[in-house]
C-alpha cells in the first residue's frame, strides 16, 4: 500500500499554555524545586505554587524576576499564547 504524503497536512498545536503552566514546566526543565526557584528569582516558594497554579497574577516586575533566573525574555512567560515556539526552543 502506497501512501500518498500530499494527502496529510501539519496538525495544529490544541493546548494553550497557561503563564502558569509555562513557569511549571519551566522550573521542571532546569530540574528546580519551587524552593529551588525561589533562591534564583527572589519570588517565595508560597508565590511561586500560587503562580503555577494560575491564582497568583504574574505582573511584570515578577515575570523579569523569572525570565532572568530560567534566561529566557519575559514575553515567553507573560505571553504564552504568542511565544510557544519560544518555549519550545527554551525546553
Amino acid at each position: 500500500m502506497k501512501i500518498n504524503n500530499s494527502n496529510f497536512k501539519p496538525a495544529k498545536q490544541h493546548t494553550i499554555l497557561t503563564t502558569g503552566e509555562v513557569i511549571k514546566m519551566l522550573r521542571e526543565l532546569k530540574g528546580w524545586t519551587q524552593e529551588e526557584l525561589s533562591k534564583y528569582c527572589s519570588i517565595n516558594a508560597k508565590n511561586i505554587s500560587m503562580l503555577e497554579n494560575d491564582k497568583l497574577e504574574i505582573g511584570k516586575k515578577r515575570a523579569e524576576q523569572l525570565a532572568k533566573a530560567f534566561n529566557v525574555h519575559p514575553a515567553i512567560i507573560m505571553f504564552p499564547e504568542y511565544e510557544s515556539k519560544e518555549i519550545q526552543k527554551a525546553a
